[in-house]
């Protein structure tokens, strides 16, 4: 983001004792990146967050890639993602690279019998059906339909659905996620020409402080391996913590959209930025004004960078058939355009109700079998007029 918060109960100085009203201290905890230089927050536990009792290797989580290098423009029906009732087995990665991994996830809960940390990537969960509660020892965020969850690496975190009909989209970015530099000052705060402001976050609230004692599941991600570590203490005992390293959300429908004259690039449109790709959110909004303008946007040549969109809701106007969930995937090096029809359909047009996320890699993604299970067959050929 970065933007300081502040929790609960903390000391006035930092690194200096913290008393217990029953005497004995407070056990402070630095959660920071980039060795001490990048994000960071200061975290007041009741107890030491080290005592470990138990580790356990679980499983190689590692993505199956059923194509190294492509050079074909793909799409897949995410929606024929069957549930799962598991959160972590229902994550299925789709599209990977150095930079990232790209996946869905159609989990029917989130077990109360474990916790969940990512320690090798932020992670961006797209709300896409569903609603709930993200609890962290930060507090908790309460999320619906839209919303972005960025949540740092290393946060243990678990999730409260409300119903069993949830679908996600997300992704493991292994550089931080954060807003473009652009819209920002020198200082941290967003400029007014920014399609967002601080007031759109939702930060964490209503700190739960667990003073609790026994055996605490945490399942880590680290390296392609997911591993089961048994923690003596709640990871959630936190009386206070303050910094600017912390999970937060965003919706979608708070993204106020930059219209011009004539068609405007999709720069416009970016949300999120990351050391290796961008994030940009396509919402409903006013067309072009100018007189002879063409809404549909222009062919283009993807040539330092993947195109990944995922179709939210509404009638996206340069697609033909596309549905809610389907993914489409324009590698680097080739042109690509509107879909027959679409620049004629578009002209005379004053608005568009679309919803899509867009992800640009900027370096090749490799294709995982996961993927390959949800392929439109031929979509490559769908440009094909005769």
């Amino acid at each position: 983001m970065p933007r300081y918060h502040s929790l609960g109960k903390i000391p006035p100085k930092r690194h200096t004792t913290f008393e217990k009203p029953e005497g004995g201290l407070y056990q402070e905890e630095l959660f920071g990146t980039a060795g001490f230089v990048g994000m960071s927050s200061l975290i007041y536990h009741i107890h030491p967050p080290t005592v470990v009792s138990e580790i356990k290797k679980l499983k190689n989580v590692t993505p199956k890639i059923a194509i190294e290098k492509n050079m074909k423009a793909l799409s897949f029906k995410g929606f024929s993602l069957q549930p799962e009732t598991d959160f972590l087995e229902s994550r299925k990665t789709l599209f990977v690279n150095h930079d990232l991994h790209i996946g869905l996830a159609a989990p029917k809960e989130f077990s109360s019998s474990y916790f969940y940390k990512n320690a090798d990537a932020d992670e961006m969960l797209f709300v896409h059906v569903g609603s709930g509660i993200l609890k962290t020892m930060y507090g908790n965020i309460e999320f619906e339909y839209g919303d972005y969850l960025i949540i740092p690496r290393g946060t243990v975190y678990q999730i409260e659905f409300n119903t069993t009909e949830n679908r996600l989209l997300y992704i493991e970015s292994f550089s931080p996620i954060v807003t473009p530099k652009r819209y920002r000052n020198n200082f941290g705060q967003l400029l007014e020409h920014s399609p967002f402001c601080e007031r759109d976050f939702k930060l964490p609230t209503n700190l739960e402080t667990h003073d609790e004692k026994g055996s605490f599941k945490i399942c880590i991600k680290k390296q392609g391996v997911l591993w089961e570590y048994i923690y003596k203490n709640h990871p959630f005992d936190a009386v206070g913590w303050d910094g600017f390293n912390y999970p937060y959300a965003f919706s979608i429908h708070d993204f106020e959209p930059i219209t011009g004259r004539i068609h405007m690039p999709p720069p416009i449109h970016q949300t999120w930025e990351a050391a290796g790709f961008v994030v940009c959110s396509f919402v409903p909004r006013m067309y072009d004004y100018h007189p002879k303008s063409i809404p549909a946007p222009y062919h283009h040549s993807n040539i330092d960078s993947e195109e990944i969109l995922y179709y939210v809701d509404g009638d996206f106007m340069s697609r033909n058939n596309i549905e809610k969930g389907q993914l489409t995937l324009h590698p680097g090096g080739i042109p690509h355009g509107p879909h027959p029809g679409a620049i004629e359909r578009s002209i005379g047009k004053k608005s568009t109700e679309e919803l899509a996320v867009m992800i640009d890699p900027f370096k090749p993604v490799m294709i995982t079998e996961e993927a390959m299970n949800l392929q439109v067959e031929d979509y490559y050929k769908s440009w094909i007029t005769e």
